[in-house]
């Protein structure tokens, strides 16, 4: 697989680089509105969507941006964007806006977003840097909704809303509630790290970061120096 290239990008967001389940990054959305699938996909896509633009317009920008003012423009790129989104959900979606709640403004300040623009958009061209937000934002949106999912079916015996167990089913709360989303994170990763340790005993090839040093991939000077 070309290194760079648009497949090459989305399958490293997705898979290989997974900010939910590989590099653990980003865990205050992800544990905060998960209490649904719909709430997980919501969030996932609209910060797939800022995740996209910001690092597109870093990229554009990157030779235009000094290195001593890099992050608060960096900030400055990325809260326009949010804004707009934010307008957008509150215009359209009031519902989902209304369910989202704070966790959208905080996206200026998500770990993923800022992460991306300082080790990827902010060195690299624009085409490849927008399909890295938008592989990002895949992994990052298929992390919460499966998590969502998950809390959702047992806590409430629901999925997207609808009715999927039976009615004699009694929902165990704590999956909607705070300690459910660390109980289904775990549950996952601990799924995940099972089905990789499977490959790697039968010799096949097992996904593995670019970077090797997880959550220190976000805001690491010296790892973000590599080219990913």
């Amino acid at each position: 697989m070309k290194a760079n290239s648009p497949v090459e990008r989305l399958y490293n967001g997705i898979i290989k680089e997974n900010p939910t389940f590989v590099m653990m990054i980003g865990m205050c959305p992800t544990l905060a509105v998960t209490t649904s699938a719909t709430n997980g996909i919501g969030m996932g896509l609209t910060t797939l969507v800022i995740l996209a633009l910001s690092n597109m317009m870093i990229s554009m920008l990157r030779k235009m941006i000094p290195d001593g003012v890099r992050m608060p423009a960096y900030i400055g790129v990325v809260a326009s964007f949010v804004t707009i989104v934010q307008l957008l959900l509150q215009g359209y979606l009031p519902s989902l806006y209304d369910s989202l709640g704070i966790y959208i403004p905080l996206i200026v300040v998500n770990c993923i977003i800022l992460g991306r623009a300082e080790a990827y958009a902010g060195k690299n061209p624009v085409i490849p840097s927008l399909f890295d937000g938008i592989g990002m934002g895949l992994g990052f949106t298929i992390g919460l909704t499966s998590i969502g999912a998950v809390r959702e079916l047992i806590g409430a015996g629901q999925l997207f809303g609808f009715q999927i167990l039976p009615e004699s089913y009694e929902p165990v709360t704590i999956f909607i509630m705070a300690p459910g989303a660390f109980l289904v994170l775990a549950m996952l990763v601990a799924v995940q790290n099972y089905v990789k340790g499977r490959k790697a005993a039968k010799g096949q090839p097992v996904p593995e970061s670019s970077c090797g040093q997880g959550c220190a991939a976000c805001g690491n000077t010296a790892c973000s120096g590599k080219k990913l």
